[in-house]
């Protein structure tokens, strides 16, 4: 099974961020800026990958941080550009594939956050994706990244159906986890209302992986990037058996620094 990650989000891009309107990103981006400026990266140039519609895009902007947006769903970043021409801000965003992306020269950090980098269903993407984070880092730079654990997908979404009824749309959330090939998949319905007043059905599946922290610091090794820490999600404490979320630190290596 191949990546299948934000070329999926078509019909469900103009509805995202009505439903994602739980998700407390100012407190998940004070968090991120804490980690960054904790492991030296205090300004600068900053990639996000998978950046979606820009929420945390325009955070980290706002912060400080000169940020360039990666996403491989058109969809998605019309919506990111949308909010920076009503924001008035100068964030660069790039239609790419995260496992192919290219950057007109290297910047301070890379962050990816929201579980992201699970859509890489194959290892050997995880290990092209982070060979190029480390090739676009400069000397020492930082790789800052979220995961959704196997626990989360094996004992909190499980075999679960979400559904949520709103003005003027729906959504079925269908989970099923794959325990033997770590995969789950989300089928999700959407029922998104016209100007006609009649509702248009849509259908989309997306399939993540769960990693273990074993398999993400030999990719990391692999890539040639040096791990530092990980930390089970928003706290300081190291990842337990029931983290849900899990964020990793690593950093560039193999770079001269300038003396």
């Amino acid at each position: 099974m191949g990546y299948e990650g934000q070329e999926a989000y078509t019909s469900f891009a103009e509805v995202y961020d009505a439903f994602m309107d739980n998700v407390p990103y100012e407190e998940w981006c004070a968090y991120l800026t804490g980690l960054l400026r904790e492991y030296g990266c205090t300004g600068g140039l900053v990639a996000e990958l998978g950046c979606g519609t820009g929420s945390m895009t325009e955070l980290l902007s706002r912060a400080g941080y000169d940020m360039i947006g990666i996403d491989n769903s058109q969809e998605m970043l019309a919506a990111a550009m949308e909010k920076r021409e009503e924001a008035g801000r100068e964030i660069l965003y790039l239609l790419q594939d995260m496992r192919e992306f290219e950057l007109y020269g290297t910047v301070a950090a890379v962050v990816s956050v929201c579980d992201s980098l699970n859509y890489l269903t194959e290892y050997e993407d995880m290990v092209r994706t982070f060979c190029l984070v480390n090739n676009y880092l400069d000397p020492g730079g930082l790789f800052i990244f979220d995961l959704n654990t196997e626990y989360k997908y094996r004992e909190l979404l499980g075999e679960r159906t979400i559904a949520e009824n709103r003005e003027d749309q729906s959504f079925i959330w269908d989970n099923y986890y794959d325990e033997e090939q770590k995969i789950n998949e989300y089928g999700l319905t959407l029922f998104i209302k016209e100007e006609s007043g009649l509702y248009r059905k849509q259908e989309e599946f997306h399939y993540q992986r769960a990693y273990s922290m074993e398999e993400v610091g030999q990719a990391l090794s692999e890539a040639g990037m040096e791990f530092v820490a990980a930390y089970d999600a928003f706290t300081r404490e190291p990842p337990g058996k029931t983290s849900g979320r899990v964020y990793v630190i690593a950093r560039e290596r193999g770079k001269e620094r300038d003396s």
